[in-house]
């Protein structure tokens, strides 16, 4: 019997995996599966349109699940109705934000805090979502010994898709993975368990799945940095060579990124263009595309505040042929603890 091929899809990072940054993705392979960001839900809450277009517009030919947050039950089984009403793939409730502000109002992460209230909550949707109802959820609030309880809620409510972020809330992106959570998580649960959190490189993924038996992965900011990442693990799942990326390649996907966000900007009637905003919003993303290059080049990213002064930097780093490194350094302080997901760790 043929094993099957884990799924890959992309995790959502609010105001980063809009609709342009899914169309840029796609264009560099993509994952199986996309996520909107969260529809932040409360009593007078309406849908976001621009969220909503990630929806309706993505066309991409992969599955699009609708991501809500909040902790009002009626409201968001008010959101999951009106949700159903679009071409969603399913819809994904988030329990694994991190996000102080988020967690105060005891929503995202804070909600692994109410578990009352989440066994109502997860009730009351599974019972207005006929299709796909799936979950992502971090192992606990305060601590990783909180997941077996969990888990008993969660397989209590027959969802769909379990999709794990292996460190508690507390532990936000600081640490190593609990991967024998993740690993409790796939021999419990009936559904599949898509594994989340610290997946830099192919080693690093293959790494996660075989320390998990997971069904998939959910990759964010190792496909922020390195968007091939999807393409190169299908290569090694199906044999194949896996090409070695450029810092050449590198420039395309920056430019690429860029044109595709100045272009959704100016025609999303989000008022007129603005050239340093921009430039500003593209940092989000350099921040984690610099981590492994020169230093140099992150430092005069940072201060580049015009069109000019940003293409100028990355052209000058970046048109060339020099490989680019196949993961960040071990010291990064945006991505810890991946190297324990390495063969031989």
């Amino acid at each position: 019997m043929l094993t099957p091929v884990p799924t890959l899809a992309l995790a959502p990072m609010q105001d980063v995996t809009d609709l342009p940054f899914m169309r840029v993705m796609q264009r560099f392979g993509g994952p199986d599966v996309y996520v909107t960001e969260y529809f932040r839900v409360h009593a007078a809450y309406h849908l976001e349109k621009h969220i909503l277009r990630s929806i309706t517009e993505s066309h991409t030919g992969r599955p699009v699940y609708a991501q809500m947050i909040g902790q009002d039950i009626s409201a968001l089984v008010r959101c999951a109705k009106e949700l159903l009403r679009y071409p969603v793939a399913g819809v994904d409730l988030n329990l694994g934000c991190p996000a102080p502000v988020v967690c105060r109002k005891d929503a995202g992460g804070g909600l692994l805090r109410k578990k009352e209230h989440l066994h109502a909550m997860l009730g009351a949707l599974r019972e207005v979502i006929p299709g796909k109802f799936t979950v992502k959820t971090r192992v606990g609030y305060h601590s990783h010994e909180e997941f077996s309880e969990l888990l008993e809620l969660f397989q209590s409510h027959e969802i769909d898709t379990l999709t794990i972020h292996g460190r508690t809330v507390l532990e936000r992106y600081r640490t190593p993975i609990h991967t024998d959570c993740i690993q409790q998580a796939v021999q419990q649960m009936d559904c599949p368990v898509i594994a989340n959190g610290n997946v830099v490189d192919v080693e690093t993924g293959t790494g996660l799945i075989e320390r998990t038996g997971a069904a998939g992965l959910m990759i964010g900011r190792g496909a922020i940095r390195h968007p091939w990442i999807f393409d190169q693990l299908r290569a090694v799942w199906a044999g194949e060579p896996v090409r070695e990326i450029l810092r050449s390649d590198l420039l395309e996907y920056i430019m690429d990124l860029y044109q595709e966000l100045a272009g959704y900007q100016q025609h999303s009637g989000q008022g007129a263009f603005d050239e340093r905003k921009h430039v500003n919003r593209m940092k989000k993303y350099m921040v984690y595309i610099a981590q492994g290059l020169d230093p140099e080049f992150e430092y005069q990213i940072r201060r580049a505040f015009t069109e000019h002064d940003f293409h100028s930097i990355c052209h000058s780093f970046l048109e060339n042929d020099t490989p680019l490194p196949v993961r960040p350094p071990l010291d990064s302080k945006l991505f810890c603890g991946f190297d324990a997901l390495r063969s031989g760790n």
